[in-house]
Parts: C-alpha cells; structure tokens; sequence
C-alpha cells in the first residue's frame, strides 16, 4: 500500500511503481480462465456483504469530512453509501460475475479464396486508468468490469471517498487472493496528492493503456486536454426530455418526475424539459405541478413562466447548464423539429428521451438525434449500464470511437486476428 506522499517527484516514483506492478499483473490475468474470474468476482461480493459494517464506518468518516469542507449536495448525495447501496454494490458484482466472458470469443471468421480462414477475436485493452471523483461504489464497479474482461486496472479516486474507497478496494484485493489472481490486478492510488492524476494521464511510462474519468466537466476536461493516452469520456449529461402532443398525460408526468428527481446528481438526470406548444394547455402545468411538488425548481422560457407562477424566469446559459440538482429548465417548442434543433445545439450528447404515441415522432427523434442514448416513453435514469444489462458500467462514454454509451465489458475489450493456413506464401 502507497504512502501519502506530498512532494511530486515522491508521487512520480510511487505511481511508476503502480504502473510497473499493473503491467506485471496484466498478463497473467489476460490468460486467467473464466473460472478463476468468476470465482473471484463472487469471492469480492462476499466481501462487500460480510464487510458492509467497516465499509459504512469509513464512509461516515468521508461524509463527516465533506460536511465540515463544505461539500455541494450532489456531491453529497454521490458520495452517500448506506446499507441498500452497499447490497446493490454486492449485487452489481455478482451480475458482472454471471456475464458471458468475453475474452477469446470469436467475434467474426470467414475463409479467403487462397484458402486462408481468418478470426476476429476479443482480447484484454491491457492496463486501465480509472480517475473518479466522490462515487464510492465506482471501485467496486470498475475494479470488477476490469477483472471480467482480464484488463488490470489503476484507481484513482477523489480525496473526499478516500476512506471508503479503500474499504471497498480492500474486500476486492481479499477476493482476488482467494481465487489466486495477482493481487496488482485491482490497484488503488493512496495518495491524495493531485500529481498522481498528472502521473496517469502521462500514461505512467507506457503501462497504461487507456483512461476512463468518471467526474465532473473540469476533471473530464483536464484528461481530455492532457492526456497521452486514449480516453473513453463525457464531458457532462445534459439530458433532454421532450414530451410530443401525442404523448400520454400520465405517462409525461411519471417519467418527467422520475427523470428529473429520483438522483438528480447523476449524469442521466434529465436537465432540461421540453413540451410541445401544441399540448401546452392540458400537459404543461400539470407536469411543472408534478415536479415542484417533488422539490424541483423551475427555471422556464417567458411563455413558460406565464403559464406557471412558480418557474422563475430562464437565462440562456440555463440551457447549457447540467445541475446535477433538483433544478430543471422548461421550453415550450413548435413540436418534434425544433425540439430537435435545440437538442442538437445544447446537448452533451449523453442522454435525451422523447414520450410519444406518434411512431413518427419517435423515428424522427431516433434518427436525427446524435446522442449515445436514446429512450422512447422512458426515464433518462435508464442511462446506466446496469439498466442495459450489462451487469455494470465503467462510465457513459459520448465519443464516437471504440466505445460510446455505457462502457461495461465488451467495452472494455481490443481484439486481434488470428490467421489459419496450411502452407500458403503470397505471390
């Protein structure tokens, strides 16, 4: 385990050692049997539940800490464990372990005229840098996602989840030793020096392959800028909810209240909501009613705020802003174009959702709206790889190389050729 150390060059030596260890343990975990995965994964749960005492202990250490520094509740609120989060933690790990192995699954094959049959095949990324701030339960999910595709991985989360963080990164060690895996396949970065980060986005003298940061847009940001490896990153979840005039009142107002309010510090929180102009009459205020009701505050267009007394007025860099709180922003729009024209301009290209009962609205939205996410008559909350199945996920990834939406196993995985002759030399 790393010392805290407060000199730079101290922190460069310690993260080169990460590095180095990370590397060592990345190849015979890339060779590890499914078996010996899966037997650690549950292994890991195990832990979580029978340590679920000592991880809420460090976590009210944490908590104590965020309060007396002042901590935003957002912030707060992803920081927060309690008993129902650390099972959900558990059972995240355990959905993981019961995933398909993905490594050495054949991909695609076919045969060449000259006889030569090639094979695409799933292969580990190598050594994974994860850089996270206040979440807690991304150690457990990232560690595992890691380990269930043979990838090492680095952790480096924030100084506020320091003590929790390491509760949790303790019972995923004990799980790694009990199935004889190398204890280095799952490492957290002790230090709360901020030149460790500086360290892993150097790439850690070639030993790390790629970096996932999972934060807010400074910290997303700061890797995107500096960072000499690839990077699977959104920069924040401005979500958009658009309610057609087709859409059904009940329906609207269920899902609104839920995309918006059920963790408003997530980054598949719906930010801004969007009703056409058409049903503004019999959808709008029952909709903002929902939501005030529920603790939301409004901030709306002038046409919006006539309607609803209780929306203060929007500015323009209301449309730009993700919350991460319980504040929505509401515009009426003359239907499905320019609700895709304002997504189009203000969007992170994260999460939007459409309610309609109009199956060409929907195409419309579907097919015109450039985003990672698209739900029909859904939350935005869905926006989780969990919710896709997908047992857990590293990040929601906006890009449009290798991976985009939720980054879970398959994500986490290259791939090689594998070339079959039978004595074949080319002419």
């Amino acid at each position: 385990m790393l010392e805290k150390a407060g000199e730079s060059e101290d922190v460069a030596k310690l993260m080169a050692q990460v590095g180095r260890n990370a590397r060592a343990a990345a190849r015979p975990l890339a060779l590890a049997s499914a078996e010996r995965k899966h037997a650690a994964l549950v292994a890991m749960a195990q832990f979580v539940r029978d340590g679920g005492q000592t991880i809420l202990d460090a976590n009210a250490i944490d908590l104590a800490n965020a309060q007396e520094s002042g901590l935003s509740p957002a912030m707060v609120d992803r920081l927060t464990l309690t008993p129902d989060r650390i099972r959900a933690i558990e059972d995240g790990i355990r959905s993981i372990a019961e995933l398909r192995d993905p490594i050495g699954e054949i991909i695609a094959e076919w045969d060449r005229p000259n006889g030569l049959h090639i094979e695409r095949v799933r292969t580990p990324l190598g050594v994974i840098g994860v850089i996270y701030e206040s979440r807690p339960n991304v150690t457990a999910d990232a560690g595992a996602l890691c380990l269930k595709a043979g990838n090492a991985v680095i952790l480096r989360g924030g100084s506020d989840s320091i003590n929790s963080s390491s509760a949790i990164h303790a019972c995923l060690v004990r799980g790694l030793k009990a199935a004889g895996l190398p204890e280095d396949a799952i490492q957290l970065v002790q230090t709360t020096d901020r030149a460790a980060v500086g360290e892993m986005l150097k790439g850690l003298a070639g030993n790390l392959d790629v970096i996932v940061p999972r934060g807010g847009r400074s910290l997303v940001e700061r890797v995107q800028s500096e960072a000499r490896v690839p990077v699977f990153a959104h920069l924040e979840g401005l979500c958009h909810l658009y309610v057609d005039k087709s859409a059904k009142l009940d329906m609207a107002v269920k899902i609104a209240v839920n995309a918006k309010m059920r963790r408003t510090g997530i980054c598949g929180s719906a930010e801004t909501l969007l009703v056409d102009r058409a049903v503004k009459d019999t959808h709008l205020v029952p909709i903002l009613d929902a939501l005030a009701k529920a603790g939301c505050e409004i901030r709306g267009s002038e046409d919006v705020t006539s309607m609803f007394a209780g929306a203060k007025p929007a500015m323009e860099q209301d449309w730009a802003t993700e919350y991460l709180d319980a504040i929505i922003s509401v515009k009426l729009v003359d239907g499905i174009g320019e609700a895709i024209d304002h997504v189009e301009r203000w969007s992170s290209h994260h999460t939007e959702a459409v309610i309609a009962e109009d199956a060409a609205v929907v195409e419309r939205f579907f097919n015109e709206i450039d985003s990672a996410i698209l739900l029909h008559n859904a939350s935005t909350q869905f926006a989780d790889g969990g919710e896709f199945g997908m047992g857990a996920e590293i990040g929601i990834a906006t890009g449009r190389m290798h991976a985009r939406g939720p980054v879970g196993v398959e994500q986490l995985t290259s791939f090689k050729y594998r070339v079959r002759g039978t004595g074949q030399v080319r002419p």
